[in-house]
């Protein structure tokens, strides 16, 4: 399987991205500019993820001025060929200011930036990501993020509730951030782009503490492999 991971002024998650498909997945991985104004550009890929950092130097507010960039044209086509996308910190803000997913990204309510390893609940097993855990099972991920308080109305909350939209839930007095209903990571109704403010992708080999984010991107290609219901 082929993953791009597009990479914007400011990224600086991006090759611990790369580092873990290439070395700790086995997979091919590729860089993909954010200039890049081929709507076509994402076609080659199996994968797109869109990293964490501080894009643009969070200008106006984290994940907005990215959302404009040329290469989300090719990110939408992706979108609507069904291919899973995966936005992670930055990444998830990213994807909430293209309108790719409902809800904003708010400051922290500490005003500060919380690096640290945390809970995290994997609330369903029946998705495209999550398929290779345990509905209930319990994962440290490690966060580094200082907005990464998950807002959104009630009526779109009900929504991701009622559509098992909401695939991390940070474990019982963990939630760092503020986040409604301990929200850590959701996905669009089509269940093909995912959203978390955790990096799962620090978690993937026991000299960075643990493999639990190994799960997450397994379950990625066991969904291309043989289909979101098929565990």
């Amino acid at each position: 399987m082929k993953f791009a991971i597009l990479t914007f002024p400011g990224s600086n998650c991006d090759r611990d991205i790369y580092n873990a498909i290439k070395n700790e997945l086995g997979q091919d991985a590729e860089y993909v500019r954010q200039s890049s104004r081929d709507p076509n550009a994402l076609d080659p890929f199996d994968v797109i993820i869109i990293p964490g950092g501080s894009s643009y130097g969070d200008a106006l507010r984290p994940g907005c001025i990215a959302a404009t960039s040329n290469i989300i044209n090719a990110l939408y086509k992706a979108n609507q060929d069904g291919k899973p996308i995966l936005g992670i910190c930055n990444g998830f803000q990213i994807l909430t200011e293209a309108k790719l997913l409902p809800g904003v990204l708010l400051k922290n309510p500490s005003m500060k930036y919380i690096c640290k390893t945390t809970q995290i609940k994997i609330t369903t097993n029946n998705s495209a990501f999550t398929n290779q855990y345990k509905t209930g099972q319990i994962v440290n991920y490690p966060i580094a993020h200082a907005k990464g308080n998950y807002y959104c109305s009630q009526e779109i909350l009900q929504e991701l509730k009622d559509n098992n939209q909401i695939l991390f839930t940070y474990e019982g007095n963990s939630n760092p951030n503020g986040s409604i209903a301990n929200i850590a990571g959701i996905t669009n109704k089509a269940g093909n782009i995912l959203g978390m403010m955790p990096h799962p992708e620090r978690a993937m080999n026991m000299l960075m503490g643990n493999t639990h984010g190994l799960g997450l991107f397994k379950s990625i290609l066991h969904t291309l492999q043989y289909g979101r219901n098929n565990k």
